[in-house]
């Protein structure tokens, strides 16, 4: 297919002022009368507050407020709410009058400046009655529980097919233990949020947030008020990968606002953005794996826990996310699957790129490479017996995997890679071992077949030739605006500079569930065409009355609009928006709003090789192959960005990061001095491998990118570590001490 804007490398919108330092993120907001808020954060992992004196803060010159649980709304609330009607465990508050981790909140001061509101923090007086902490998941389950914090929070249960009938019938059943850890989402903006008073009574939240509306509901609320009295703008995000998708601060910042009548900024370094924000959720898995000979998976069973940390969030979602996950990219007759989320007394986990599909895919790649090492089969060759067909029916009842392509992924990305000879080949010394490995992930495009999915958008044409998208986009710093004009841009045929994309205003947008469940390019960007259609068709409608011809004789083309045949008359785009208000007193303008009606999966499969030190642990990644089926990808440039980026973060996964909870209840890993990660001099080549195929529900055939590219990288490095070591190491991340410990127990008897 020939396109004019889609599918080129187009830079970012936004690129050229941020290199510049000309966007304004929310912390370099400096609004009059500004009020500044330090938090105080919990010292003890669970503990009563006996009592908490704020005098001798109060007491210090330019405090103009100190809150507690005692003076704020003792309101519950689920800070993972993102509907109105959801019905989410309730057990968060502003300030809780008992803690339940370290980083749990105990008090705020709000003074005239950021160094006054720290200071006085220090002149909070508190006595606290510590109380039993719970800080291994496993352990939840039987610890006593403390009335509204019984775990499970929930449990999920599903099977299909008869489960127990085909592990009867296996020749092989492989057992694993999987535990992938919390970690942090290492945004390079720390969480902040602003709130100020405006007439009317209403308290504006500015927020770089992935939903204006879950503020808007969150906020309304922790406060017991309307959400008539609140408005929720989007600022530019300094990234978030999930870690931004529940409002944490917006209700703490408006009911300050509210109260001292003047604007409040709170903004949180960063130490305090990887405790007291949200994590990765640590998952313990137990999966078995039954096969016959020939190498046909015939039923799996798979046993999570989900740590949800101290309060409830999303885990109840995250539970139920998994199990569609793993059903959707292998041909099981039967699979059975059960999930438990419980509380502990540590760092809370939320959304977070992948949304469960990194930990229930590294449980169960690892365990089908296990598989294949036992039934001495090749895991490509293995994994290609096994993997669905293109347009499978949903094994649960859920909508299509649509033109699923993981097959070509693994054919195409094994023989671009060089697996055959590659997977013979180890060579290495005594020292250093050599292996290489390849996992398989898909993701989710959009919540359709879960809870009702839409969009809302206006596309309105101006008569300086421009084009206005008014509608809910929350660009995450990954290029959706640029995304979004381009579509624009392909059914307009007007350049996308030419294009001006709005973001999320709860005053003046509908509902949109924001950015999250990898939706913004086939729901957001599928009524974005939908709507430039509209528009078009009705612009050249309004042309062919000025040129008094029929609308199907002209063409649009770079802003203008020409008669295919006879004398080259011409309208631009902005003389069409003329002639039509003067002729009806409105703007040119269409609304549209999409509903989906399909939810096709993203597939990718990753294929990688390392060298690993058998006398320090220290694993080093040597290359990368991503192999993506994402249909037609409408930005290259920002494609392969975003692969790039989720090899990064797939590899921390796999190797270094880790909040690292200690017997105290501390995060050992709350600064980036402790808290390891993949840095540019660590990242291999990467070569990013496309599947050339289309999805019709998606917009020109395009699928979503960004969760599913740090999906696979993480079990295909420990598959790749197994294979140059010949273990079998299965707990997430490989540290140096595991990679270690591994080779020395492998180690034959008198081995050195």
């Amino acid at each position: 297919m020939n396109f004019t804007y889609v599918s080129n490398s187009l830079p970012l919108v936004d690129g050229a002022d941020k290199a510049a330092g000309r966007i304004l993120y929310t912390g370099d907001m400096a609004l009059d009368g500004m009020l500044h808020t330090k938090l105080l954060l919990s010292p003890r992992a669970h503990a009563r507050i006996e009592s908490i004196n704020t005098a001798r803060a109060m007491a210090e010159p330019g405090v103009v407020a100190v809150f507690t649980h005692e003076n704020t709304p003792p309101f519950l609330y689920n800070s993972a709410l993102w509907a109105e009607d959801q019905e989410f465990v309730e057990d968060e508050r502003l300030f809780p009058p008992v803690v339940r981790f370290i980083g749990d909140r105990v008090a705020a001061v709000v003074a005239e400046t950021a160094e006054i509101a720290t200071r006085a923090v220090e002149f909070i007086d508190i006595i606290y009655q510590d109380l039993p902490p719970v800080f291994d998941p496993a352990e939840a389950l039987a610890a006593p529980a403390e009335p509204g914090f019984e775990s499970p929070i929930i449990e999920v249960a599903v099977e299909y097919g008869d489960t127990d009938d085909g592990f009867a019938e296996a020749d092989l059943i492989v057992e694993d233990h999987v535990r992938t850890p919390k970690t942090h989402h290492s945004a390079m903006e720390n969480h902040v949020c602003i709130a100020l008073p405006e007439a009317g009574g209403i308290t504006k939240i500015l927020t770089p947030c992935q939903n204006v509306f879950a503020a808007l509901f969150v906020t309304a609320k922790a406060l017991g008020v309307s959400k008539e009295e609140l408005r929720v703008v989007k600022t530019p995000v300094g990234g978030s990968f999930g870690g931004k998708s529940e409002p944490i601060l917006e209700p703490l910042c408006a009911h300050f606002a509210k109260i001292t009548g003047r604007p409040v900024i709170i903004e949180l370094d960063r130490r305090e953005s990887i405790i007291a924000t949200r994590s990765r959720s640590r998952v313990f898995g137990t999966v078995r794996t039954a096969v016959n000979r020939e190498g046909r998976i015939l039923a799996r069973d798979l046993n999570c826990i989900n740590d949800a940390g101290a309060y409830a969030t999303g885990s109840p979602l995250l539970a139920a996310s998994m199990s569609r996950r793993a059903f959707r990219l292998y041909d099981i007759a039967s699979q059975r699957y059960r999930c438990r989320a419980v509380y502990t007394n540590t760092p809370v986990s939320g959304a977070f790129r992948g949304y469960g599909s990194p930990q229930i895919h590294s449980i169960t790649e690892i365990n089908l490479d296990h598989v294949a090492r036992r039934l001495d089969i090749d895991p490509v060759a293995f994994r290609l017996k096994n993997l669905i067909q293109p347009h499978a029916d949903d094994p649960l009842g859920g909508p299509s995997v649509g033109n699923a392509r993981i097959i070509d992924c693994v054919r195409q990305g094994a023989r671009a890679f060089g697996w055959e000879k590659r997977r013979h080949r180890q060579t290495a010394t005594d020292r250093v071992k050599r292996g290489v490995g390849m996992a398989c992930g898909n993701h989710t495009n959009g919540n359709f077949g879960a809870f009702p999915e839409f969009s809302t958008q206006t596309l309105r044409l101006e008569e300086s030739n421009q084009l206005v998208l008014n509608g809910p986009l929350h660009d995450l710093g990954c290029g959706a605006v640029t995304t979004i004009s381009q579509i624009v841009a392909e059914v307009m045929q007007i350049a996308p500079d030419r294009i001006r994309v709005t973001e999320g205003d709860t005053a003046t947008q509908e509902y949109d569930q924001g950015t999250r469940a990898s939706r913004v390019t086939p729901i957001f960007g599928e009524c974005a065409r939908r709507v430039a259609e509209k528009l078009r068709g009705r612009v050249l409608d309004e042309a062919a009355l000025a040129m008094n011809c029929a609308a199907s004789d002209l063409i649009m083309a770079d802003g203008l609009i020409k008669p295919k045949y006879g004398p080259q008359r011409q309208l631009s785009y902005g003389e069409v928006a003329r002639l039509f208000k003067q002729q009806n007193g409105a703007d040119l303008a269409e609304t549209e709003t999409f509903h989906a009606t399909a939810n096709p999966g993203s597939y990718a499969a990753h294929f990688v090789a390392v060298e690993v030190d058998t006398l320090t642990g220290r694993v080093k990644v040597l290359e990368v192959l991503a192999a993506h089926d994402i249909g037609q990808p409408l930005n290259r440039q920002l494609v392969e960005g975003q692969v790039h980026g989720g090899i990064q973060m797939g590899m921390g996964l796999a190797l270094l990061e880790d909040l690292d909870i200690d017997a105290s209840g501390a995060t050992k890993g709350d600064s980036f001095a402790r808290y390891h990660q993949v840095n540019a001099s660590d990242m291999p080549p990467v070569e990013v491998l496309l599947i050339d195929e289309i999805e019709d529900s998606g917009p020109f055939g395009a699928k979503a990118l960004g969760e599913i590219a740090a999906v696979p990288t993480a079990p295909a490095i420990v598959n790749a570590v197994n294979h140059a070591l010949g273990t079998s190491l299965c707990d997430l991340p490989l540290t140096p001490e595991r990679v270690v410990a591994a080779v020395l127990e492998a180690a034959p008897p008198g081995g050195a």
